[in-house]
Formats: structure tokens, sequence, C-alpha cells
């Protein structure tokens, strides 16, 4: 349990010989103990929280559309990724033979960083997606063009957009302009 509860006082974390040290107990038993339980105090991660207070709602209603669908209605999930860079090698790679590996360069050449967008249908799994060599709010509104076209006129629309992403604010002109 101390492990859990409490810190070393000379450090941030419990190793396996302080923690043996303090419990009276050999190095191995608490290697053993720590591997029964998977407890890793020496690993940690990060998490940030959200301070919108109507996250909660927020889960709720994504989560909802996305498990329980309305009918007659389609609903995406619409991501960016900006800065993409694509690379390629300087020259073509060198086949494997029988005894050798496949060689190739160790230098690139650049052709940019384009933003790619992507739909996913949440109930099919099918994803609609096009690459921009820009990204603003010009490419993602060329882009939910694209999706409308891709859409039987007969559906709803509804689009789960990430906050602060380019497409925020254009889906959001965009959408209640359409459908």
């Amino acid at each position: 349990m101390r492990t859990l509860e409490s810190t070393p006082a000379d450090a941030t974390h419990w190793r396996v010989r302080s923690m043996a040290a303090a419990s009276g107990i050999s190095k191995t038993t608490v290697h053993r103990i720590w591997n029964a339980f998977a407890l890793q105090p020496h690993r940690t991660e990060t998490l940030k929280r959200s301070t919108d207070p109507l996250f909660v709602e927020k889960v709720r209603d994504i989560v909802g559309l996305s498990l329980n669908p309305p009918a007659k209605a389609l609903v995406l999930c619409v991501d960016e990724k900006s800065q993409t860079q694509a690379l390629d090698r300087t020259q073509p790679l060198l086949p494997v033979h029988p005894g050798q590996l496949e060689r190739r360069t160790h230098d690139y050449a650049r052709h940019g960083t384009p933003a790619l967008f992507a739909a996913l249908d949440v109930a099919s799994g099918q994803v609609i997606g096009e690459c921009h060599r820009r990204h603003r709010a010009i490419e993602f509104r060329k882009f939910l063009d694209t999706t409308d076209a891709a859409v039987p006129a007969t559906l709803d629309v509804h689009l789960i957009l990430k906050e602060g992403s380019c497409g925020a604010s254009a889906g959001r002109s965009a959408c209640r302009s359409r459908r």
C-alpha cells in the first residue's frame, strides 16, 4: 500500500531498492509484488482535464449520437491533420536480393505539407477524405462540399467536430446553411 499512498522523502517515486529498505523486505519480494499487481511507480502519464462546465453534457451528446444515431441520419466524425510532411526518397529503392537487404538512400525530398481532412461514418466505418495544399477554412468548406455530395440528400447529416479546429467555425456556418 505504501507504493500507492506515499513517496519517499528523497525522491519523486519509489524504486525497488528504496521500497525494500523502507519495508524491511527483500528487493526480489518487492519486485514480485509490483509485478503481481502491475505496479510501475517509475512510469507516468499525463492528462488534461477539461475546464468546460458543459463537458459532461457534450460527451453524453456525442456518445449518444455515435451509439444510437437518429433514423434517416448519418453521423460523421470529422477531423483534420495539418502539417503532414509529404516525403520521398531522392533515389529509388534497391530491391532485396539473396543475402542482401533492401537498400535506400538516407536523404529525401520534401513535397510540402498538405492538410488532410477526413470524415468517418460512425455506423459503416466508411471514410471520406481529401488532401489540400493549405489548411484554412476555405479548404475545409471545400471538403464539406465534397462530403455533402457523397451523402444521399434523403439523409440528415450530424457532424462531430472537435473545438479549436479550423473546421469548427467554418463547419458550423456551412452546416447551418445546408441540410
